[in-house]
């Protein structure tokens, strides 16, 4: 759902279908090493970060999701691509859906929409 949430935001503000890359990782530990190679292939704007963490009953909810944050700022840091953090972190499945487009609005949709505003942005610096 946000993936959905994203694209959908993306093509309604005039992303092609083509200009948009979707790439899976199976747990958010993953997505900063992802996400470097990603911002070294010199062809992508932004990076938008999209997934969820679910407490369990265990302290490595916090572990894995406060890890993937950092490493996600420290890739946009040391590459110069913004990295946007789409990553919930939840309390239980009903949280998740509620901000992944239930009562709480689509995280990937704002997220998308501030991936578009931070290309803008930087697009007027090298300009």
């Amino acid at each position: 759902a946000l993936v959905e949430g994203a694209s959908a935001a993306l093509a309604v503000h005039g992303a092609a279908g083509d200009a948009v890359d979707v790439l899976s990782v199976n747990e958010a530990w993953a997505m900063p090493v992802l996400a470097k190679r990603v911002a070294q292939d010199g062809r992508h704007a932004v990076i938008v970060a999209l997934g969820c963490v679910v407490r369990g009953e265990t302290r490595h909810y916090e572990h894995v999701a406060d890890e993937c944050a950092r490493g996600l700022m420290r890739v946009a840091l040391d590459s110069g691509v913004p990295v946007l953090n789409g990553v919930l972190a939840v309390e239980d499945e009903a949280d998740a859906w509620a901000r992944a487009g239930g009562a709480r609005g689509n995280k990937g949709a704002d997220v998308a929409l501030s991936a578009i505003e931070m290309a803008a942005l930087l697009k007027e610096f090298s300009a």
